[in-house]
């Protein structure tokens, strides 16, 4: 009989055990917020999206932080992965891609209202405003309340222009969920999920913008 022998497992061993640990269990997390997402949802905003597309809209698009990031790319697949040869094409504009203007503005008028002086340059009435938040406005820090630049430029659509807006946070949503027309809440506490999720969103949109552009007669 051969004696059992004592594993003897080095830190790094051990190390990549707690590492494997971590990826399972944070993708086991995607798993279960995949399951509880609004379908509905995110089909009713790729309909107010397909809308503005055949009224010729303008698409304005925004966020903060990595939610800037994800405005940017947003605006980006809307302007270019949804291009059918010998369909008309977006009309989308991102408000946090103009660096000199926003340093400007936040100088002058402060953060509060970054994005609602932009719209007031460009906005044209029943134009759309997208709006991209972890917390949709709730929560603060240590300079004050969270996204109040984006809850501001929403109302500011909204009663200036009656723009349709769209509004994509998590958490509890926030005020975001209750002034956006449409606001996919996705249903997790952690703010590298939820925005992991926001760009997964912007793609499946934006490929099935471009599938319904061409079939559309």
């Amino acid at each position: 009989m051969i004696a059992e022998k004592t594993l003897i497992r080095s830190p790094a061993f051990e190390k990549k055990l707690n590492n494997h640990a971590f990826i399972d269990s944070y993708l086991e997390d995607m798993k279960e917020i995949i399951g509880k997402l609004s379908r509905e949802r995110i089909d009713r905003i790729v309909e107010l999206l397909f809308s503005a597309w055949k009224e010729g809209r303008t698409i304005f698009v925004m966020g903060n932080g990595g939610s800037a990031s994800t405005a940017t790319h947003f605006a980006c697949d809307l302007a270019k992965c949804t291009i059918v040869e010998g369909k008309k094409r977006f009309r989308v504009i991102c408000l946090n891609d103009n660096i000199p203007l926003m340093s400007a503005l936040v100088n002058d008028n402060g953060f509060d209202n970054l994005f609602s002086e932009q719209l007031k340059n460009l906005m044209q009435e029943k134009d759309y405003l997208v709006a991209f938040s972890v917390h949709g406005g709730s929560g603060k820090d240590k300079a004050g309340l969270w996204s109040q630049n984006l809850l501001k430029a929403m109302l500011v659509a909204k009663e200036e222009y009656q723009a349709t807006l769209i509004g994509f946070s998590g958490f509890d949503g926030g005020a975001m969920k209750d002034v956006a027309d449409e606001c996919l809440v996705i249903p997790a506490n952690s703010t590298p999920q939820v925005e992991s999720f926001h760009l997964a969103m912007e793609h499946l949109i934006t490929n099935c913008l471009r599938k319904k552009i061409e079939e559309y007669e």
